[in-house]
């Protein structure tokens, strides 16, 4: 049923469907808005990448000391 996978047609049928739904005047914002959130992820993504790099190991910082978990309190006022 599926087997060619989408074909030149499916996409003009996605793209009038997107134009009705959103109208013209929309598209054009809504394109720049996505570009914009794009290149804002693209780079945020480039500076967590060299923030990484520019860390020590994991390793060599020291391990927090373990955080016991104690039983919660009794609502009523009497002890358990």
């Amino acid at each position: 049923m599926l087997r060619n996978g989408l074909e030149p047609w499916h996409l003009l049928i996605v793209a009038i469907v997107v134009i009705v739904l959103f109208g013209s005047k929309k598209l054009p914002d809504t394109a720049r808005s996505l570009g914009r959130s794009m290149r804002i992820l693209a780079s945020e993504a480039k500076a967590l990448k060299e923030e990484g790099a520019a860390e020590p190991s994991p390793d060599a910082a020291p391990a927090a000391p373990p955080v016991s978990r104690s039983e919660p309190a009794a609502t009523d006022g009497r002890a358990r």
